[in-house]
């Protein structure tokens, strides 16, 4: 048995730091137990040099168990334990593109990248296909968008991303991010974008964008997709086909800058909108996905956002590690996250 040690990423936002150690415990127990046969154990916070790591132990980690670490939201470093030494381990990351695909957009409201991750990757592990994290390409779709920090960390994984928002000026600014970006970094692609039409009416706007990490991937038709509809999320039935993603992941709107938007106009609690789309989110679903949610706790119970995801026809997970996820965002925000897969 070896002991290793996990160092933890660097964050900007100090609040988010003071979790993070609690938060990658949490991960890395889901990793263990999706991917990794519940090999890992003694996860514990520990100090080494005056600099914090997350320990554990495991029984001689491969090469394969390592590239699932890699992908750690908060880990930056990896060490096995000897004595007084610490011995690097190699990590390799599915990361396809450069991280700044992550880091270049600055706005308000921005959701931390590191917890962006982080629900995703429970998203992913909590599927019936954890054990293809590293080969599958999976279907993502966030069904709140925004400004595409999901999108963006699913294509950096190699993954089909697929968005829908309802605010037109989210929809603008992501589509100029993603079409800069892309001719910046000389990416082969190609962009279809413009206006959706039924019975001769503009009902939403689209961009729809066909990508390789390089050209001779592109030439072998391994291509990702990337698709953006500006429109209501509870419409999203009308422009993605039931049944064909593996994951959903969605930020709800906290209730504190911004409200969300339901057929009854603006409401500041969450689970009007969760009550409202997570049907048709659901329905997205191929059977063995997962529906990732994250949301503030002061304006919704999480008993109340359980039941939702339930009469949705979804199995939410009620174990640990998923109830460790919750941490404090600021003084307005205690934010949670519920994961449920479709039978």
């Amino acid at each position: 048995m070896t002991r290793y040690g996990l160092l933890i990423m660097p964050s900007s936002n100090r609040v988010y730091a003071e979790s993070s150690v609690a938060l990658t415990r949490a991960e890395l127990e889901l990793f263990s137990r999706s991917a990794l046969g519940d090999r890992i154990s003694g996860i514990a916070p520990e100090v080494i040099g005056g600099v914090r790591y997350v320990t554990f132990d495991a029984d001689g980690l491969d090469a394969r168990d390592t590239a699932y670490l890699a992908n750690l939201s908060s880990g930056y470093a990896l060490f096995a334990i000897e004595g007084e030494l610490l011995r690097p381990i190699p990590l390799h990351p599915l990361d396809r593109f450069d991280d700044d695909l992550i880091t270049i957009q600055k706005y308000a409201g921005k959701t931390n990248e590191q917890f962006t991750k982080l629900l995703l990757n429970a998203t992913l592990l909590s599927t019936a296909f954890a054990g293809e994290f590293l080969e599958r390409r999976f279907r993502v779709l966030d069904p709140l968008c925004g400004r595409g920090t999901t999108l963006n960390q699913a294509m950096m994984y190699g993954f089909d991303a697929a968005g829908i928002e309802l605010d037109p000026k989210d929809f603008e600014s992501y589509s100029a991010f993603i079409s800069t970006w892309l001719k910046r970094k000389r990416i082969k692609h190609q962009i279809e974008a413009g206006p959706v039409r039924r019975e001769r009416r503009i009902v939403a706007r689209r961009i729809q964008v066909t990508l390789a990490a390089n050209k001779e991937d592109y030439r072998a038709g391994e291509t990702q997709r990337l698709d953006v509809v500006q429109a209501d999320t509870t419409r999203a039935g009308e422009f993605f086909r039931n049944g064909t993603f593996d994951a959903v992941v969605a930020d709800a709107p906290y209730g504190v800058q911004h409200g969300s938007h339901t057929a009854r106009g603006l409401a500041r609690s969450p689970l009007d909108l969760l009550a409202a789309a997570t049907p048709v989110w659901a329905g997205l679903l191929r059977a063995g996905g997962a529906l990732g949610v994250s949301w503030n706790t002061y304006v919704a119970r999480r008993e109340d956002a359980l039941k939702v995801l339930i009469d949705a026809g979804l199995e939410p997970a009620q174990d640990q590690p998923y109830l460790d996820f919750r941490h404090r965002v600021d003084q307005a925000i205690i934010r949670d996250i519920i994961v449920a897969r479709k039978p």
